[in-house]
């Protein structure tokens, strides 16, 4: 008796460590980089780096791609360029326009060069419909080529935050300021252009539109060296930033994985964590009455 309920007790562990398998491959999103420049380097990084997700870079520089192509292949949607291009304002609006579908969008550096706002300089083009919903404005100079260094007592606590407690830049990140509305959850410690708070890492709701910001070079692996032009939590900042999209911005999931104490029981893995209690509970039942 004892034989058989140990072997039940087992099979429901089994089935739940499926269930939770099952669980989070789903969370798992297919993320369509959009950019100019550093599209097939940046996927080939975070493909090795970033766990749980697919990358596919769509060059932006010369054609726009339709919001049918982009719904249909991607869940998650990064956008960045390196240098200005006049394909801009329409790859903005095409994005926006799925931004309001409920897909995540995400945003990196130097997405300011082109911004209507950024510096004359840059003769930027402007992003189309996407200013109107992105997280942050730029502080009128843009990504300052300057040292860039996370700053621990910014951060809130958020499923964009979840494992970063440091970055740290020598050129490629910063440069904006939060608009009305946005959520800021980490920020550098160096203020902006305008002596304001520079977000590091913020998000806006806009109706069903969610995009995020992360004023960092995405592909900051091909411009620079890791442990030298950039360090600390790069990586799960970028995986943070998908997980968020791959649940449509959903901040319920705020706890970082291997805590069960931290594990909400609303949650996906709150449930399995469940599910494998009552399990290991039904088991020791049995083998009791057994």
């Amino acid at each position: 008796m004892q034989t058989r309920s140990l072997r039940h007790c087992w099979r429901a562990v089994l089935l739940t460590l499926l269930l939770g398998a099952w669980i989070g491959s789903a969370q798992a999103a297919r993320v369509g980089i959009l950019t100019n420049q550093y599209g097939p380097e940046t996927a080939q990084d975070f493909t090795i780096k970033v766990p749980g997700h697919t990358f596919t870079a769509v060059d932006v520089s010369t054609q726009v791609p339709t919001l049918a192509s982009l719904t249909a292949d991607f869940d998650v949607i990064l956008l960045f360029e390196d240098a200005t291009f006049v394909n801009a304002p329409a790859v903005g609006s095409v994005v926006a326009a799925y931004a309001q579908t409920g897909r995540a969008v995400v945003l990196g550096t130097f997405y300011d060069e082109d911004r209507s706002d950024g510096p004359p300089a840059f003769t930027p083009h402007g992003w189309g419909q996407l200013e109107q919903i992105d997280p942050n404005n730029t502080d009128g100079t843009g990504t300052p080529y300057a040292p860039r260094t996370l700053d621990p007592a910014s951060i809130v606590p958020s499923p964009l935050t979840s494992g970063v407690t440091r970055f740290s830049s020598n050129k490629y990140a910063g440069g904006n300021q939060a608009k009305a509305g946005t959520t800021v959850v980490a920020a550098f410690t160096q203020k902006n252009a305008k002596g304001g708070i520079d977000p590091a890492i913020a998000y806006r709701v806009t109706g069903t539109a969610c995009v995020v910001h992360v004023a960092i070079a995405p592909n900051y692996a091909t411009i620079g060296v890791f442990g030298t032009d950039f360090d600390g939590d790069f990586y799960r900042i970028w995986r943070n930033a998908f997980d968020f999209g791959a649940t449509h911005c959903s901040t319920a999931a705020t706890y970082p994985p291997g805590d069960p104490a931290n594990i909400p029981a609303s949650s996906p893995l709150g449930l399995v964590a469940t599910i494998l209690l009552l399990a290991l509970a039904g088991g020791w039942y049995a083998r009791r009455r057994g």
